[in-house]
């Protein structure tokens, strides 16, 4: 197998092993014991960066219907400034060591928020045992972008427990790791009969253009995006509809001699607001005129959360395809650690 030669830290494995981080996280959020929340909490801020920071953005998508205080992701140093006591931080760090979480820790405190921590250690782990403040440990090992269930799964339960939501859509969390534990024997194979495969095959030598539709699939094309720039070593970009078919969908017309560097995305899911399937599909016909190419990833499975999930690990084969296409291992991201190296000495 090719991958074999060039996947040299197995992020091969920690994709494969999706389903079972899955199973594991529910193992973790279901042992959960919050004690030191106090409701009745009015809003909710998940503060963290990077791969830690889309588990929240997914939870929020996930939960959008049952969900009834505001729920915010936060990448940045500082909290908003109407947060107060009555407001539930959850600070969440697989390192444990990020610099914006910690700070955004320290605002919390300074601030007087209630607080929440999931990690896996460091310093962030550190400080939550000196200020008694509640969190859970996660599995190490992995790098953060491949450890979204454990970022994702434990704030959920966390949800329920505090009241936040019902345990329906913990319980469908079941299907999806029965659908993904199938999915996964296909999708992880080199062959024509992988999707995922072929279609890295179509776009691993441009820069992909990812849309989906906001508060919903844009979440899964922000995810993607995320995947391709680091697992592929890709240049990638992510919008959203409608809000694209106010200002960006005009920024096509003119160098046309660049477009056919590009490939567009669409992620689709059959939950789309109507107007936003027919804006869509014009959008599409605009870009049709342009001999841009252009490919969708859409699912049919009769749950929301089972459709959701099974994009985001679509979305991950896609990325590690694109990187053994380009001869590139997933797992290293030397540009990251050459800028936490140099942040480190200033």
């Amino acid at each position: 197998m090719t991958y074999q030669k060039i996947d040299n830290e197995n992020m091969y494995e920690a994709i494969y092993d999706f389903p079972d981080h899955i199973s594991d996280a529910i193992r973790i959020g279901t042992e959960l014991n919050v004690k030191n929340i106090k409701l009745p909490i009015q809003n909710v801020i998940i503060a963290g960066m990077g791969g830690s920071a889309i588990g929240g953005d997914i939870l929020r998508v996930l939960i959008k219907d049952e969900i009834k205080i505001p729920l915010f992701v936060s990448r940045h140093y500082v909290l908003p400034n109407w947060v107060d006591e009555n407001t539930l931080v959850i600070c969440s760090s697989y390192s444990g060591n990020t610099e914006e979480t910690l700070s955004s820790y320290d605002d919390a405190i300074n601030k007087g928020t209630q607080l929440f921590g999931v990690t896996t250690g460091g310093e962030l782990c550190k400080r939550m045992e000196k200020d008694n403040v509640e969190f859970v440990l996660i599995p190490t090992g992995l790098q953060p972008r491949a450890a979204l269930a454990y970022s994702l799964i434990p704030m959920l339960y966390l949800f329920h427990k505090v009241g936040f939501i019902s345990k329906q859509v913990c319980n469908y969390l079941n299907n999806v790791i029965t659908l993904l534990s199938k999915k996964r024997m296909e999708y992880s194979k080199e062959n024509s009969n992988n999707k995922t495969f072929e279609l890295a095959k179509q776009i691993h030598k441009k820069i992909p253009i990812i849309y989906g539709e906001v508060e919903s699939t844009n979440i899964i094309a922000l995810r993607l995006k995320g995947q391709l720039c680091e697992n592929a070593k890709m240049i990638a970009y992510h919008n959203e509809l409608p809000e694209m078919n106010h200002n960006e969908i005009v920024g096509w017309e003119n160098n046309s001699e660049l477009l056919n560097h590009f490939a567009i995305i669409w992620i689709k899911d059959q939950s789309d607001q109507e107007r936003v399937k027919l804006r869509q599909k014009i959008t599409s016909n605009i870009f049709q005129n342009l001999k841009i190419s252009q490919f969708s990833i859409e699912v049919s499975e009769n749950q929301r959360i089972v459709r959701l999930f099974h994009l985001i690990h679509f979305g991950d084969w896609l990325s590690y395809w694109c990187a053994i296409l380009n001869e590139t291992d997933p797992s290293p991201v030397a540009n990251i650690n050459r800028l936490k190296s140099e942040l480190d000495n200033l």
